[in-house]
């Protein structure tokens, strides 16, 4: 069996968490169809028919636990936490939707129109944010999808998609909970070695369409161009693109970059607008929505700045460059350093507390980033130095960047 199983035994809680991870996502949607890993994602949780019409996430809660699943840009995970007597029942469950995955026209229509709320749901940042990554990494996209594309999908477009990337040799099935190892391990033997390898095939896109040559945005497009036009926002401002560090292939370098952006969060960006007559907002993400380690690679740091009125994108986005350019060429005091090194390994305490945080980064560790297993992070995080901010800064203003205007509706 090519299907990767990674357990951890954490004994008297009387629960268990399951995560099957895959690397399939939003890079990988076939032309034309942007959203096609997360509408696979939907249809991995049917409805079912006859005795099957609770479907999966009913048959879960009647279990007495929960399920959820989330699309990325290189991966799709899926994940269930039971009472650690339910295992058993939720392991033949997770193989039964793979083994039987056959979508109806009927419910690839009912699940994109799920999907097309999500995106209008998901607002100007999420979109910004898309905007941003395709700017700085062509090719790259967030998973959500494009509404206008997604609605054009059907059922052979889906299990084509599925055949060609959930397979077990792209999977780990990670298994965290009040368990033992060795039946777990018989379990997912008796109930995946049915799981082959699946032959990659072509979506097939009906004759009719012609794929989109330009990167689609999240939702509803949004008007920007390269050479800085302005994108419709809620208020004037600017959006600054900066390129991380692949932490596969330069971790500790990744890792110093996200303290680095909690350290301007928390003291740098606030210091900048008391201090820059053209900035009166400032804020910072590491990483999609503020999930660094979300994906892999392409990922960015993204600076938001408000912009007084009167003030040039220009004049703002050279007090940006200036703070960081501080940080390039003075290491910050150890305290200052050490608040924000704080913040993120207490938030990194919290989710290992979680059974299902812990399954899943467990999964995304095998798979993606082997040196991001939950208990390593907190250790990685505390051994960053000064000297490793100032390097990491260096790192980020050397790197690509690509600046955005903003400009909110007229009043």
């Amino acid at each position: 069996m090519s299907l990767r199983l990674v357990t951890e035994e954490t004994p008297g809680r009387g629960l268990v968490a399951v995560a099957l991870t895959v690397a399939a996502g939003g890079d990988d949607d076939p032309p034309g169809r942007h959203g096609m890993a997360h509408l696979v994602e939907h249809l991995m949780f049917p409805r079912g028919e006859g005795h099957e019409a609770g479907g999966f996430v009913a048959l879960v809660q009647e279990a007495g636990g929960m399920c959820n699943a989330e699309t990325h840009r290189d991966h799709t995970v899926l994940h269930t936490v039971v009472p650690a007597d339910a295992l058993p029942d939720v392991l033949a469950l997770e193989a039964r939707r793979l083994l039987r995955f056959r979508p109806a026209p009927a419910t690839v229509r009912s699940e994109t129109a799920v999907i097309a709320e999500e995106i209008r749901a998901a607002g100007a940042g999420a979109r910004l944010w898309d905007t941003v990554l395709a700017a700085l990494h062509p090719g790259a996209r967030h998973a959500y999808g494009t509404t206008a594309e997604l609605t054009r999908a059907t059922a052979e477009e889906a299990e084509s998609f599925f055949r060609a990337h959930y397979r077990p040799e792209r999977a780990v099935l990670s298994v965290v909970g009040d368990v033992d190892a060795g039946r777990v391990a018989a379990l997912v033997e008796r109930e995946f070695g049915a799981w082959a390898p699946g032959l990659p095939t072509a979506p097939h896109i009906p004759s009719g369409h012609v794929p989109s040559l330009h990167r689609p945005t999240l939702g509803a497009p949004i008007p920007y161009a390269r050479d800085g036009a302005p994108i419709p926002y809620a208020r004037d401002g600017v959006a600054v693109g900066h390129a991380l560090a692949d932490p596969r292939r330069d971790f500790r370098l990744y890792v110093a970059q996200v303290v680095l952006c909690e350290l301007l969060r928390r003291s740098r960006l606030p210091h900048l607008v008391a201090t820059a007559p053209e900035v009166d907002a400032a804020t910072g993400q590491c990483g999609y929505q503020g999930q660094w380690l979300a994906s892999a690679a392409p990922d960015l740091a993204l600076v938001l700045l408000g912009r007084v009125p009167g003030a040039g994108t220009e004049e703002a986005v050279g007090r940006w460059l200036e703070a960081l350019g501080e940080l390039a060429a003075t290491p910050p005091e150890e305290t200052e350093l050490r608040r924000a090194a704080r913040v993120l390994r207490a938030g990194c305490h919290r989710q290992s507390d979680s059974l299902p945080a812990r399954a899943v980064t467990h999964a995304r560790a095998a798979l993606l980033l082997p040196r991001a297993t939950p208990d390593a992070l907190p250790a990685h995080l505390a051994a960053v130095t000064p000297a490793d901010v100032s390097t990491a800064a260096r790192a980020l203003l050397a790197a690509p960047r690509t600046v955005h205007p903003l400009e909110g509706a007229a009043a």
